[in-house]
């Protein structure tokens, strides 16, 4: 049973821990949810059908100790230059990869200045894609938290994107200004 366990759900924790905190410590923290879920094994909920949201709620504990990791590598993808290379030759699809690849140093400055709690619930939603009970479940938080700091998230990523992080300068380009807001808006709309 646990190995069913791991194999449906091992893809999408290694992918959210690479987001945040590259590939390299991704292994190390998806290997240490799964054993640090096994040893729990015992405790889990057998009321809920879905294990998602519990080892995701293990991941963000883990989260919690890397905090400066990730901070680091936040700041690291703000200072980078887009790379859009590897982008296929379709115009159309070439074109929404240099808007996204051009809006990534600003999406990342926006996310190190948003305060730990609120990254937390916006990347859980955008980017491990749990619902907002999900998320509640997860960091053990009422739905009524979970969508009040992603309403401060969204604030706050507008507002930064706006006014401290750079959208006209070498770092993105003025066009992917439009990208950028559409990134945030998507990741906080579900």
């Amino acid at each position: 049973m646990f190995r069913a366990l791991f194999e449906r759900h091992f893809e999408a924790i290694f992918r959210y821990f690479g987001r945040r905190l590259g590939r390299e410590t991704a292994d190390d923290l998806t290997a240490e949810v799964f054993l640090r879920a096994f040893e729990k094994r015992a405790s889990y909920d057998l009321a809920y059908e879905d294990a998602r949201p519990w080892l995701f709620g293990i991941a963000a504990n883990l989260l919690r100790r890397s905090r400066r990791k990730e901070g680091r590598r936040l700041r690291a993808l703000w200072r980078q230059p887009a790379d859009v290379a590897a982008a296929p030759d379709h115009a159309d699809v070439r074109n929404a990869r240099l808007d996204c690849e051009a809006a990534r140093p600003a999406l990342a400055c926006a996310l190190a200045r948003l305060g730990s709690n609120e990254r937390e619930v916006l990347l859980l939603v955008a980017w491990a894609d749990l619902t907002y009970e999900e998320v509640g479940r997860a960091l053990r938080i009422p739905v009524g938290t979970v969508r009040s700091r992603l309403s401060r998230a969204r604030a706050h990523m507008q507002k930064t994107l706006e006014t401290e992080c750079p959208q006209s300068d070498t770092h993105t380009p003025a066009p992917a200004a439009a990208a950028v807001k559409e990134e945030v808006t998507w990741m906080t709309s579900i």
